[in-house]
């Protein structure tokens, strides 16, 4: 699925931030990211406590959302929504990524800043690089290797996938991480929490027990921080260089909005606004829902479509389009 919409209004996006600005909707939320902390960590720690403890694999289950949400907070870090200024979100972001759960700050922004500035484009969109999966059928038509094999069932095998998620990031991570800034305290810090993990789980469970663990804590974390990410673009238009785009049609008609109650939010990390989030991507997490009315307003007001789905309806958007784009891999 391509759009092609020509960039009349550049001031489109002008209008809108006045708006938002006036809502004060740009403004730090300290206490709540104090509080979003200070129980991220909680359960971080609650979770190895109990494992040390009990010794059971439930806390496997555990870790996976503790491991997810630190994960999400990493990502508030490097959008600046916690503090405004890059010192302490770079330092934080290395602390909750790199130490907390082995992810390279330094790779995921570099990676993230790119999708960014092009949701969904073909050419610039490292989330829809046809690596293992395609976006579209220009894609699987052009497909190699892993892609091209699996591409003509990718609708099938995107759960089974994502429960490898958490081992790519890792695998990603150090590999990026002779690129990154600061490539010597990121290695540490990532290095340092692969060898404290390996010997926590070694110390506490036999080797086989130790290795069920592993697979079962790092499956559900991909699974997971992968179901966060999915609704949010799967099944939207996907760019090619024939498209002209204005910023805000750009973000707008490539994003979902996934919707459902505060447990939502608390669960996908406020990415279920992600219209507002590609639109402003340094708001603060719980002003996202105050600025979803505003911004669908306006979206009707300048006639751009504005899109958003039921949780379970986002998905069936995504795997709807994955199955469209494998065809041609399944003549």
């Amino acid at each position: 699925m391509t759009v092609l919409v020509s960039a009349e209004r550049t001031s489109d996006f002008t209008a809108l931030s006045q708006r938002i600005r006036a809502a004060g909707l740009l403004d730090r939320r300290p206490g709540y990211y104090a509080l979003r902390l200070t129980l991220v960590v909680a359960l971080y720690a609650g979770g190895w406590a109990g494992l040390a403890l009990t010794h059971s694999l439930w806390f496997a289950a555990v870790l996976a959302v503790a491991y997810a949400q630190v994960a999400l907070v990493a990502h508030d870090l490097a959008h600046k929504q916690v503090f405004r200024g890059r010192r302490w979100s770079e330092a934080l972001g290395m602390l909750a990524g790199n130490a907390g759960i082995g992810m390279s700050y330094g790779w995921w922004m570099h990676k993230h800043t790119r999708h960014h500035a092009n949701p969904n484009h073909e050419e610039h969109d490292p989330d829809v690089a046809p690596d293992i999966l395609v976006w579209s059928t220009r894609q699987a038509e052009r497909a190699g290797g892993l892609a091209r094999i699996i591409g003509g069932h990718q609708a099938l095998l995107f759960f089974p996938l994502l429960l490898l998620e958490g081992f790519n990031l890792h695998v990603s991570s150090a590999r990026a991480l002779p690129t990154v800034k600061r490539r010597r305290l990121e290695s540490f810090l990532l290095y340092g929490h692969i060898a404290v993990y390996l010997a926590a789980a070694f110390l506490l469970f036999s080797p086989g027990t130790a290795i069920a663990f592993i697979l079962i804590h790092q499956g559900l974390f991909g699974l997971y921080l992968g179901m966060t990410f999915a609704p949010n673009h799967k099944g939207m238009p996907v760019l090619t260089s024939e498209d002209e785009l204005d910023f805000l049609r750009k973000q707008v008609l490539t994003s979902r909005n996934v919707r459902g109650g505060v447990w939502l939010d608390v669960a996908l990390g406020g990415l279920n606004y992600q219209i507002e989030h590609h639109l402003f991507p340094n708001m603060p997490t719980p002003n996202l829902r105050k600025a979803q009315p505003i911004v669908q307003r306006y979206c009707a007001e300048i006639g751009v479509p504005y899109h958003s789905a039921t949780f379970v309806d986002s998905y069936a958007q995504a795997l709807r389009h994955l199955h469209e784009a494998g065809a041609p891999l399944r003549r």
